[in-house]
């Protein structure tokens, strides 16, 4: 294969955000997140870390820190994964254009090349793709991206440092990919109000005179800038590694991730204050950082290690910790000025070696085969017989059964080819395309499901019984859910309303704040429990999980519109549910001597399985939806 020709590089294809200095906020004036500098550094110093989780609330800063470290790393490049990127743009393909009308085969670089010596920035980290995530974390780590795929064998240089944010309500990375990066950090927003405050006067004073603001920050921002293209790790002091295993070990660490990690972010850390060796005090200061994320066992412990457990541990396995002289706070990056003059601006002297170069494309040969019209799926070297989706990890091409959902570009061309050369043996100079030569990109995508789990919280149900097991049942789902992508939602009803107690998670942590305190008792909207369910059912569907709609009711509507009848507009709400295509289940929770059957009634209407429990709780409620997502 060709390289980039003129004109293809990652400009042409995806925004890379070069960042001068005399537009961005600066690093060094960040308030209140030296802890989150502090990784993103050491990340710098040693892209082989393998990036920094920054695990918080919105509006905290994360984003304007991550932008501040590319314009300290040379004005380098910052590029922004959009949550909805395809593989192609992630990873680059095959010129289009050149294959077409050129005829020839180059490759078109994706976002992993323009993001090359800079930083690669990923919000909502936890909603993005898994078989993404861990292309993301494998160049993170190896610093080349390597491309086989579609017929396409290319590799490039590719170092950046990674930074992945994400909001923990929204639901947590898989562990698998939670462990493979290298630091975590937790993210909040100051809480003393004077330093709110000087975050908030250096914000406005950055709006209203950007170059002004920059001039006085400008001496911090350019020593920083000098001291990372100089700094390289330093060695690691003797039996270091053996102390770093000893606190791994202690904390529960699985794998020897959390290990190498702490290790190599000794190293920085100490290369970073000019220190010749690592020590114990340096171990001591980055294994929070490369800890917090990595001592979770079970979907009910904490997803971060509590600090002072964490503490305690540090001073059994390396001794009790030295007073630091002076106090100096040795989480920051470096001594931030605090406003606008008479400050402190020294900087520890810097050690030596660049750790950015050049990025230089090397280009490996083609090589694969399209699919004949008739054959089977292409797919890739090891992989199973894929299903067909529109998104996910593409692994394979195949003949369209007809309007093909995307199109597999190599595949085509080379289609295209082969019947031009049976066509004229002589050959010819360009592909031209046909409809016959159009192949079909096969992806591999596990759909995620949602289960919107609507309860009847009324008086009538025998509320506090229901509503335990209703809770029981969305811990128990999100307990199945931990390694995968599954969601859980919770609406109830009761009075004349319905609300939406728990938005779609696959946080047990968030369902379990969220569940401790809900109201019981009243009357029965159900037709007003319906609608909400149904609304946030679609809204999931909208996304790329599969909505499950289950009504937990004993049917017995007492609440609804001024106009109708509480049941009739009960089963006019049910018939919404069978019009949207929204699979159901009714969970019938009538109880007595005397059983009017209206959960049937609704069931039919709604299109849904109708089950009865005898008593309801926790692991029959979970029992039948597990068995409805089977289905």
């Amino acid at each position: 294969m060709s390289a980039p020709s003129e004109g293809a590089g990652p400009s042409s294809h995806v925004r890379a955000e070069a960042l001068p200095g005399s537009s961005q906020f600066p690093f060094s004036a960040v308030v209140g997140q030296d802890e989150l500098r502090l990784a993103l550094v050491l990340a710098a110093v040693d892209p082989g870390i393998g990036g920094v989780l920054a695990r918080g609330e919105k509006g905290s800063a994360k984003t304007t820190t991550a932008r501040g470290l590319a314009a300290v790393l040379g004005d380098a490049p910052f590029v922004e994964l959009p949550i909805g990127a395809t593989e192609d743009r992630v990873v680059g393909s095959i010129d289009l254009r050149a294959a077409l009308v050129e005829g020839e085969r180059q490759f078109s670089p994706g976002l992993l090349h323009a993001a090359h010596g800079g930083v690669l920035y990923v919000d909502e980290v936890n909603l993005l793709a898994d078989h993404l995530v861990d292309v993301l974390l494998d160049v993170a780590v190896s610093g080349v991206n390597k491309v086989e795929r579609e017929g396409v064998s290319y590799s490039h240089p590719s170092r950046f440092v990674l930074v992945g944010s994400m909001n923990p309500e929204e639901g947590e990375l898989r562990p698998q990919l939670l462990d493979r990066f290298g630091l975590s950090v937790g993210v909040v927003a100051p809480t003393e109000p004077s330093v709110r405050a000087e975050a908030i006067e250096r914000r406005l004073g950055f709006e209203r005179d950007p170059a002004g603001f920059l001039r006085r920050w400008e001496a911090e921002e350019t020593q920083l800038r000098d001291r990372l293209g100089s700094v390289r790790p330093a060695q690691l002091g003797p039996g270091l590694v053996q102390q770093v295993a000893s606190v791994c070990a202690a904390a529960g660490a699985e794998g020897l991730r959390a290990d190498l990690v702490c290790c190599r972010a000794a190293a920085a850390l100490a290369g970073w204050e000019g220190c010749r060796q690592a020590d114990s005090d340096h171990v001591r200061r980055v294994a929070p950082l490369a800890l917090a994320h990595r001592t979770r066992h079970g979907p009910f412990d904490s997803p971060v290690l509590d600090r002072d457990r964490l503490e305690d541990l540090l001073d059994r396995v390396l001794g009790p910790a030295e007073p630091v002289e002076g106090g100096a706070d040795h989480t920051q990056p470096g001594r931030a000025p605090e406003a606008e003059g008479g400050e402190d601006r020294s900087s520890p002297a810097p050690a030596q070696a660049p750790v950015v170069r050049a990025p230089r494309l090397e280009a490996a040969g083609p090589r694969g085969a399209a699919s004949a019209p008739g054959e089977p799926v292409r797919t890739a070297p090891g992989g199973r017989t894929p299903s067909l989706a529109d998104t996910g990890r593409l692994v394979g091409a195949r003949v369209p059964p007809g309007q093909p959902r995307s199109v597999a570009v190599t595949a085509t061309l080379e289609a295209a080819a082969a019947r031009q050369l049976r066509e004229r043996p002589s050959g010819a100079s360009r592909i031209s395309v046909r409809a016959e030569d159009v192949r079909e990109g096969v992806h591999r995508s596990r759909a995620a499901n949602s289960v919107v789990l609507a309860v009847d919280a009324s008086g009538s149900m025998g509320a506090e019984g229901r509503m335990s097991a209703a809770k029981g049942a969305v811990i128990s789902l999100l307990v199945d859910a931990y390694e995968r992508r599954d969601r859980v939602a919770l609406v109830v009803f009761r009075d004349h309303s319905a609300e939406v107690a728990l938005r779609p998670t696959g946080s047990v942590e968030v369902a379990r704040s969220r569940l401790l305190e809900l109201r019981t008792g009243g009357s029965t909207p159900l037709a007003a429990g319906i609608d909400k369910a149904l609304e946030v059912a679609l809204e999931a569907a909208r996304g790329d999980h599969k909505p499950l709609l289950v009504l937990v009711s004993d049917g017995r509507a007492t609440s609804g519109p001024a106009d109708r009848e509480p049941f009739r507009a009960a089963l006019e709400a049910a018939a919404k549910v069978r019009r949207s295509h929204v699979p159901a289940v009714v969970v019938d929770a009538e109880g007595g001597a005397v059983r009017l059957g209206l959960g049937e009634s609704l069931a039919r209407s709604m299109g849904a399985r109708l089950v009865s429990v005898g008593e309801l709780t926790a692991d029959a409620l979970a029992a039948t939806i597990r068995e409805s997502l089977d289905r």
